[in-house]
């Protein structure tokens, strides 16, 4: 089987078992995620805004188009990169996940990252850095990379602020962008390390 008949098995699996109804029968769409499968960065958000549950696409909406602009001025494309949420569904007024919504989904994120295989997960914003990373506060580790063990991969997370939150925040927007430019460079050095690794152990 491919990747992406993989992923959209996922989105299979989601409706078959009827995850979150109560988000589900008040969303218009089940937004799984956009992009390369073969990707070696996904961004992962908290959960669909307005414009997202419309279209069916993760970060489409006022974010998504500062996530664009950020993406090309540190030189990658968005069909190069793999953009999706922890919840899968809209909550109700664009209100935060419930940690129980958050818990729900995350096998099926896990799965996705599983399938992707990335060097780099970026997260956008708190609710998803905590489940990276718990216990950690993003303002004292924004643009810091973390290693840590996913599963049966090992993956370098980046915690990042997210997007919206920098959209009327000039100083926030700033140093969202700062953060942003370093990503290319913890890229580099994710393979360079993995090479190594694989030296090592041949």
């Amino acid at each position: 089987m491919s990747k992406q008949s993989d992923i959209d098995q996922i989105r299979v699996d989601i409706l078959t078992q009827n995850i979150c109804p109560e988000l589900a029968e008040q969303a218009t769409n089940l937004v799984i995620g956009d992009g390369n499968v073969n990707a070696e960065i996904v961004f992962v958000g908290e959960a669909p805004g307005k414009s997202e549950d419309e279209q069916g696409l993760p970060f489409v909406g006022a974010a998504g188009k500062f996530l664009n602009e950020m993406l090309e001025t540190s030189n990658m494309q968005r069909q190069d990169v793999y953009i999706t949420n922890i919840v899968k569904y809209r909550p109700p007024n664009n209100r935060d996940p419930f940690p129980e919504e958050k818990e729900v989904f995350w096998p099926f994120l896990l799965r996705q990252l599983e399938i992707i295989q990335p060097k780099i997960v970026a997260t956008l914003g708190r609710h998803s850095m905590e489940y990276f990373l718990p216990n950690a506060k993003i303002s004292e580790i924004h643009g810091q990379p973390k290693r840590i063990n996913l599963g049966s991969q090992t993956v370098v997370i980046v915690p990042l602020f997210h997007p919206a939150a920098a959209l009327y925040n000039g100083s926030m927007r700033e140093t969202l962008m700062n953060d942003f430019a370093k990503i290319p460079n913890i890229l580099k050095r994710a393979n360079e390390y993995d090479a190594v690794l694989k030296i090592m152990t041949e």
